[in-house]
């Protein structure tokens, strides 16, 4: 803004000494036609000095003044016909082509003066001078050049009233156009900060998520398949210390109970693969996704139902969220609820909206649980609900002591 207003100040600037120079050439036209041009006898050219005396007098009446301070009239040969410096008079010097083409066209010339040259020896006290050449004729018709000298510190005054009238409507535009602006650019820096400092939050809670989950399954594979399989070394050692003595039914036995335990670890293993990453969710849907995930999760002391609404599939993006959320509300239901039945009812409203409910009958959450499990490093629920957030939609748990567990999850399709 301060390179555009710079900018605009120097160009009115510059525009405005274009019109103080166009002014004084429009003076000149007009001292020159009105003055000066009707007193241009033939005893100009003579010398006469009544002729000359009538034109000095109205020179020095209606044409000099405190900013036209030198007038000269020239004949095409380059001799001074008059000027109110009367030493010049008579005096020959060589004219430049512009000064030419103005005698000849008629026109206006205006130039800085070259105060060096020798025509102007006698114009060097007044200082930087602005000169305008005109083209006029005597009243027999011969050619003369009139020649106007301005102080120049006049016509850059002169400029500078110019610019003074203009450049504040311009500049003061700016300004007032930046001072506008200035409130939607500190809306708009703190609608940025905001956004920094709550990706910066998100950053933060999904490495703590993932954290959380790494140790969740690092316990499970601890706890479940590590401690399954070494109960099954144990066993299969007992068998190989003890076969040539052991009975070979009581080797059977070992034998298929390894087998049963074998089976229930793959089990497991693939249970928590499909956890991870559900490989037909992107190749078969939300519904068989779901319907996996009901089955992987049921077991002797719980009983998980899913169903999915007729209107069809979801987005992937939104498929990929619901799914996610059942996994993290079934996963509740057995770590906190000891729920018995998990019932996961997927639906597509008019709107547009995609909505997940997941309802148990477990001993629900009393007030305050899940705060001081968010403090205690439990980030499952409100991740979830970061990530809900952030696709559009919204999060609702409905829950009282003994009373069940309900997750309901909305999504729009955009």
């Amino acid at each position: 803004m301060v390179v555009l207003a710079v900018g605009t100040a120097l160009v009115a600037r510059a525009q405005a000494n274009h019109q103080a120079v166009e002014e004084a050439q429009r003076t000149t036209w007009v001292v020159a036609h009105a003055v000066a041009e009707p007193l241009l006898v033939p005893g100009i050219a003579n010398g006469d000095a009544d002729a000359l005396a009538a034109l000095d007098t109205a020179v020095r009446r209606f044409v000099l003044s405190e900013s036209l301070v030198r007038v000269k009239i020239w004949d095409a040969d380059g001799r001074i016909l008059y000027s109110d410096a009367a030493a010049l008079i008579g005096q020959r010097f060589a004219l430049d082509p512009d000064e030419l083409a103005a005698l000849d066209q008629g026109e206006g010339v205006a130039d800085v003066s070259a105060l060096g040259r020798p025509e102007n020896a006698l114009e060097a006290g007044f200082g930087e001078l602005l000169e305008v050449y005109l083209g006029l004729r005597t009243t027999t018709g011969q050619p003369v050049l009139f020649e106007a000298y301005y102080r120049y510190d006049a016509v850059v005054q002169q400029g500078w009233a110019t610019w003074f009238r203009f450049a504040p409507l311009a500049v003061g535009a700016l300004l007032v156009l930046q001072l506008v602006q200035l409130p939607l650019a500190f809306a708009l820096a703190r609608r940025l900060q905001r956004g920094e400092r709550r990706r910066r939050q998100l950053l933060d809670l999904a490495v703590r998520a993932s954290d959380a989950e790494r140790r969740r399954i690092a316990s499970d594979l601890h706890d479940g398949v590590v401690q399954d399989i070494t109960g099954i070394t144990y066993e299969l050692d007992a068998v190989r210390i003890g076969a040539p003595s052991g009975h070979p039914d009581e080797r059977d036995a070992i034998l298929a109970g390894a087998t049963r335990h074998l089976r229930g670890c793959v089990r497991s293993l693939r249970t928590m693969l499909l956890e991870i990453y559900p490989p037909n969710l992107a190749a078969e849907g939300l519904g068989p996704a779901l319907a996996d995930l009901a089955a992987t999760s049921s077991r002797d002391d719980l009983t998980v139902q899913s169903h999915l609404d007729d209107a069809g599939e979801p987005p992937p993006h939104v498929a990929a969220l619901l799914y996610r959320a059942a996994q993290e509300a079934i996963r509740n239901a057995v770590q906190h609820s000891c729920a018995s039945r998990v019932d996961l009812v997927v639906v597509q409203h008019d709107d547009g909206i995609w909505e997940l409910v997941v309802d148990d009958d477990g001993r629900g959450i009393e007030a305050g649980t899940l705060e001081q499990q968010r403090e205690g490093g439990h980030l499952g629920l409100h991740a979830l609900g970061e990530l809900v957030t952030d696709a559009g939609g919204s999060l609702a748990l409905h829950s009282a002591p003994h009373a069940g567990t309900r997750v309901e999850i909305r999504v729009p399709s955009r």
